[in-house]
Formats: C-alpha cells, structure tokens, sequence
C-alpha cells in the first residue's frame, strides 16, 4: 500500500465527498482510516454538502478538517461577485491550533495568527446560514438533500439514453450532480461541449458547468431547489439539441452552419434583414415552445480561450508618449 510506504512522509490526504465526480465513494471510510493508521490527516472539502447534511456528515466519514462552503448548501449567493466564505471544523485534538486573534481571546493557546478581521468570520453572511438552518430544522435539511440526489437521479434517468453518463455509483445512481460526456460528438459531428453550452442559451438556459472536473464534459448539478417542471424543461431542452447533432451526424446540416455553432442566436441576428444560413430564423431562437418568456443573449459566439491564449497589449502606441524636444 501506497500509505504505508509513505508513512514517515505521510501528512494528510485531501478528499471532496461525495467526489466531484458526482458519486458516493463507497470505501471512503476504509479510505480515511488507512490514512489515520499511518500518521496522516483527512482534510474534507466541503463543497459537496449538499448531498451530506441530515444523511452523513464529515466526523462519520473519518475527516479531521472540513471547511463547509455556504453557497448552495447554506443558502448564499454564489458566482458573480458571491461570497464563497464559510466556517472550518476541526476534531478536538486540532481546535487548539484554529487561528486566533490579536483582541478577542478566542480560548486556543497554539493559535497561528489571524487569517479574518472579525475572530469568527463574517457575521454579516454568517446571519444568513444561521436563519436559513433555523428555519429549515434538521427535517427540512434533510429533505433537501434527498432532493438534491433525487434531482440528479431524475435527470440522469431521463438522459441516459441520450447521451453518455460518465460516472455512476455501484447501485448505477449519482450523488447530487452527473457529468454529461460529450466528447464523442467531436469526432461524429465535431461538436464541441462548448457548442452545447452555448446552444442552450437559445433554450433559455444558463449552461451548467462545462469541461470541470473533465475536459468535454458537462456537469449539472440541480440541487433541491428545482421543481420537477424545471427539470423537464431542462432535460427536454438538451434532448432536442441531440437531435440537433444528430442532424448534423446525418448531412442534414453542416458541420460549420449549424444551430449549435452558430449560438447563441441574439435578437439583431434574428431581425436582420440578411440571413445566410441554412436552418431557419425560428428553428435557432425558438427551438421548442418556450413557456417563459424568450431570453435573448447581449452578444453571440466569441472565442472564449482566445485571450487566455494571445497576450494582446491595450496601452496606447508608443507614439502617443512621444514629446517635442525642449529647446535649451
């Protein structure tokens, strides 16, 4: 074993539960215990409570530490500018060395310094969570995060034969979240995962997360919050646009004038009063019948990865510095 020859170097083992491959891992006690039996520390993310609270929690898994992210599972806002902050627990053998504080005497006495203004975190998002748990109480907690599975499991039941689920757990289910694998539409349409993602605006959808936590892949994570119409809504919107791609594995369309290489569609793209591409106004802005009210994007395709990839300078040319010599 990896850990036992390792344990003179052993220090600690950082897992996310359940994994962000959107599964429960099943031997992820066995997996903290091997860690504790050769000297090392199981550090939890703690991104991934949404499917945890009222089911299990870290201290039954095996962590040591665990920070608890906010958003989403504590009701608080998050992309956008959102605060992603959140409290860290520890074991009892490791409060002792929790940061302290210059002025509150927090009761640790190997404190390393600081890391917060305030000794306990911000109050003014920290009020928040707080509401939000008394209101829900540990029912309604745990309700939510069988919801949250149960979602995810919904989608994936109604998508799995459309397109391929990366991962899923012994019992053939996901946690929380599923990762859509997209990759094979490269070869047979060249569609990219991105090509879906922007596509999907034209449904009236924000795009789940794409190529995270594998390139060419779509992670959707629903959460409790969604109702089952939204979630059909949802699943519909993606069926169409594999029909879409099938339509382009067949010769109906091209692989470059296509509605999904061409979206999102903005509304003066639409109204314009040239239209040079094969497939219909109606078929790129209204693809099914949009209950909702239609959503039109600000601006259409752009290069995403361009700027990460092309260091382009926007100071002012060198000429604009250029002065006059100074007569002496």
């Amino acid at each position: 074993m990896k850990a036992e020859a390792n344990k003179n170097e052993l220090a600690a083992l950082m897992v996310t539960y359940p994994s962000t491959h959107g599964i429960f891992e099943e031997a992820i006690q066995d997996i903290c215990k091997i860690v504790h039996d050769n000297g090392g520390l199981v550090y939890m993310d703690g991104a991934n409570m949404n499917a945890q609270v009222g089911l299990t929690s870290p201290a039954m898994i095996g962590a040591d530490v665990c920070h608890l992210n906010l958003h989403k599972t504590f009701c608080i806002p998050h992309g956008g500018g959102g605060p992603g902050m959140g409290p860290i627990g520890v074991t009892e053998q490791l409060k002792d060395f929790l940061p302290g504080h210059p002025v509150v005497d927090i009761g640790t006495k190997d404190s390393i310094s600081a890391v917060s203004a305030a000794p306990w975190g911000s109050s003014s998002i920290l009020i928040i969570s707080y509401a939000y748990i008394k209101m829900m109480g540990s029912k309604g907690l745990k309700s939510a995060t069988e919801f949250s599975i149960l979602n995810a499991n919904y989608i994936k039941a109604r998508l799995a034969e459309h397109f391929k689920i990366l991962y899923s757990g012994e019992n053939d289910c996901v946690a929380h979240e599923l990762i859509f694998d997209m990759r094979e539409f490269k070869l047979s349409a060249k569609i990219e995962v991105e090509d879906i993602a922007k596509r999907l605006m034209d449904y009236n959808f924000h795009a789940p997360t794409v190529s995270f936590p594998v390139p060419g892949t779509l992670m959707v994570e629903p959460t409790e919050s969604e109702p089952k119409s939204e979630l059909d809504r949802f699943c519909d919107a993606m069926i169409s646009i594999r029909e879409e791609i099938k339509e382009i594995e067949n010769g109906i369309y091209d692989t470059t004038d296509n509605v999904l290489k061409n979206a999102p569609h903005t509304a003066k793209r639409i109204s314009n009063d040239v239209w040079d591409h094969k497939y219909s106004r109606s078929k790129a802005a209204f693809p099914v019948e949009l209950e909702l009210n239609k959503f039109w994007p600000a601006v259409g395709r752009i290069d995403s990865a361009y700027g990460d990839r092309n260091l382009v300078c926007s100071c002012n040319p060198v000429s604009d510095y250029e002065t006059e010599p100074v007569a002496s």
